[in-house]
C-alpha cells in the first residue's frame, strides 16, 4: 500500500472515470478536506488520503492490544488481522470498493502490527539487552520483504495494472500467514484462559505510572522525528518522478523501484547496526535506547537536505539530476532509522508493566499515527512552496525532536532504566 497508494491516486482514482466508480468518495473527501482546513484536489487530495490511511494504520492497534490482552490473545488477533488485511488488499483490484479495501487493511492491521512485535519483546526477560537487537532483526525481516514487494507489486501497478498490483499484494500476505502459522511453535506459549475466569494481572506500582506517562509524553516529540522517512512513501515519489534521472537506455525506470532500494540499504544498514552495538558493548558501556534514537534522529535529519540540496541543483541546471543524490538520502535516512523505530519497540516493550505490553507497543505505534497525519499533511505543500524550503522545514522540526529526547534523556531517562532488581524471567 504504502508503494502504490499515492501514485495510483495520482495516475488512475482521481480520473474522473474511474473516481465516479467509488462508493463513498465524496462524503470522504469533505471528511479529509475538513481534517485539512481546505480544498483538496490533485496531489493534495492523494497525500491527505495517503496521511490518513498511514496515520489510522498506527491507531487502530491500540483496539488491537486490547483485544489480545484481555480477550482473543495473540496468535488467534494476529490470525484475524492478516486474514482481513489480505482480504483488503484483494478489494483493492475494484475501484468501487476503494473505501472498504482501507476499512479493511486499518483494521486487520490493528489486530496484526502490535501484536506479532509483542510476541518478539515476549521472547526475552525485561533486563535482557538482547531485546534491542532482536527487534533490529525483527525489522531485517520486514526490510527484506520491503525490497521484494515493491518490485513485484510496483513493477505489477505501474507497468501492467494497478489493480494487478494490489492483488499481488493480497497474495503476499496470505504466504506471511501460512508462514507464521507455521512458525508458531518457536513463539512464547499463551496461557489458555477458561470461561469466567478471573485473570490475575502484576500490580501496577508508582514507578510504572511514571513510565506509562513519560512514554506516553514522548509520542508527539516521536511523531516529529517520522516525518522526513514516512514522505518516502508520500511526497518523496511524487517529487523524485520529477527530480531524478529515471531514463536508462530508452527505458524508464518504475519510480516505486526506489522503495527498494531504499529496503535494500536499510536492511544493510540495520544488520551493521546490530554488529556494531554489540562490538561496542564489549568495550564501552552501552547507551540507553533514548540515547540511541537521539543519535539516529540526528543522523536522519540530514537526508531531507539532501533532497533540498538537490532541489538546488535542479533549479539551477534546469535538469533533473543522477541516482547519486537518492542513494547519499536513502544511506542517511536509513542508517539514522537503523537506531530509531526498532530500538524505540525495546523501549516502549521493556518498560511497559507487565500484562500490558500490547497495550504499550499500541501506544507506541501512536507516534506513526501523529506522524503520518503530519506528513500528509504537509505533503500537499510540496506544489505550493518551494522545494528547498518544503525539505528544509523537515529538517528543522526533525532536529527539534532529537533535542527533546536528549533534554528527556538527560533530566528523567531514570524513570525508564531497566529495573535489575525484578525477578527475571527465562530468556530465549
Amino acid at each position: 500500500m504504502q508503494a502504490l497508494l499515492v501514485l495510483y491516486m495520482t495516475h488512475y482514482l482521481l480520473l474522473p472515470g474511474p473516481l465516479s466508480h467509488v462508493l463513498g468518495f465524496g462524503p470522504f473527501k469533505r471528511f479529509l478536506e475538513f481534517l485539512n482546513h481546505r480544498p483538496l484536489s490533485g496531489e493534495a487530495l492523494a497525500s491527505a488520503t495517503y496521511g490518513f490511511y498511514a496515520g489510522f494504520v498506527y491507531l487502530t492497534p491500540l483496539a488491537g492490544g486490547l483485544i489480545a490482552d484481555r480477550l482473543l490473545g495473540r496468535t488467534a488477533t494476529v490470525t484475524i488481522g492478516a486474514s482481513l488485511m489480505a482480504l483488503g488488499h484483494f478489494l483493492m483490484a475494484f475501484d468501487v470498493s476503494f473505501l472498504l479495501a482501507l476499512s479493511c487493511l486499518l483494521i486487520g492491521v490493528g489486530c496484526f502490527k502490535g501484536n506479532i512485535a509483542a510476541q518478539v519483546g515476549d521472547l526475552y526477560a525485561a533486563d535482557d539487552l538482547r531485546r534491542a537487537d532482536a527487534f533490529q532483526i525483527y525489522y531485517i525481516g520486514i526490510q527484506i520483504a520491503v525490497i521484494v514487494s515493491p518490485l513485484v507489486c510496483g513493477t505489477l501497478g505501474e507497468t501492467v495494472g494497478w489493480h494487478w498490483g494490489f492483488g499481488a499484494a493480497g497474495v503476499g500476505m496470505l504466504i506471511g500467514l501460512m508462514i507464521y502459522l507455521k512458525g508458531r511453535y518457536a513463539l512464547p506459549k499463551e496461557k489458555t484462559r477458561r470461561g469466567g475466569e478471573v485473570v490475575q494481572r502484576p500490580r501496577i506500582t508508582a514507578r510504572d505510572r511514571q513510565a506509562v506517562a513519560l512514554l506516553v509524553l514522548l509520542i508527539p516529540v516521536l511523531a516529529l522525528s517520522l516525518i522526513g522517512n514516512q514522505e518516502i512513501f508520500n511526497a518523496y515519489l511524487v517529487w523524485a518522478e520529477k527530480n531524478f534521472q529515471l531514463i536508462f537506455f530508452g527505458h524508464t525506470m518504475p519510480i516505486t523501484w526506489m522503495l527498494s532500494v531504499d529496503a535494500f540499504v536499510s536492511t544493510i544498514l540495520m544488520a551493521a547496526a546490530v554488529l556494531f552495538w554489540r562490538w561496542y558493548a564489549t568495550r564501552w558501556a552501552e547507551p540507553s535506547e533514548i540515547t540511541k534514537m537521539g543519535i539516529g534522529i540526528t543522523i536522519s535529519a540530514m537526508a531531507p537536505a539532501v533532497l533540498a540540496a538537490a532541489s538546488v541543483v535542479v533549479a539551477a541546471s534546469g535538469h533533473p539530476v543522477s541516482l547519486g543524490w537518492a542513494f547519499a538520502f536513502h544511506f542517511l535516512n536509513d542508517l539514522g532509522f537503523a537506531n530509531v523505530l526498532p530500538v524505540g519497540l525495546a523501549l516502549y516493550s521493556r518498560a511497559a508493566p507487565k500484562g500490558l505490553e500490547g497495550l504499550m507497543i499500541a501506544v507506541y505505534y501512536l507516534q506513526l499515527f501523529l506522524g503520518n497525519l503530519l506528513t500528509g499533511y504537509l505533503g500537499g505543500f510540496l506544489d505550493t512552496i518551494p522545494a528547498v524550503n518544503f525539505w528544509m522545514l523537515h529538517v528543522a522540526l526533525m532536529l527539534v525532536s532529537a533535542a527533546v529526547l536528549f533534554a528527556a534523556r538527560y533530566f528523567v531517562g531514570h524513570i525508564l532504566a531497566p529495573s535489575y532488581n525484578a525477578p527475571a524471567k527465562a530468556s530465549a
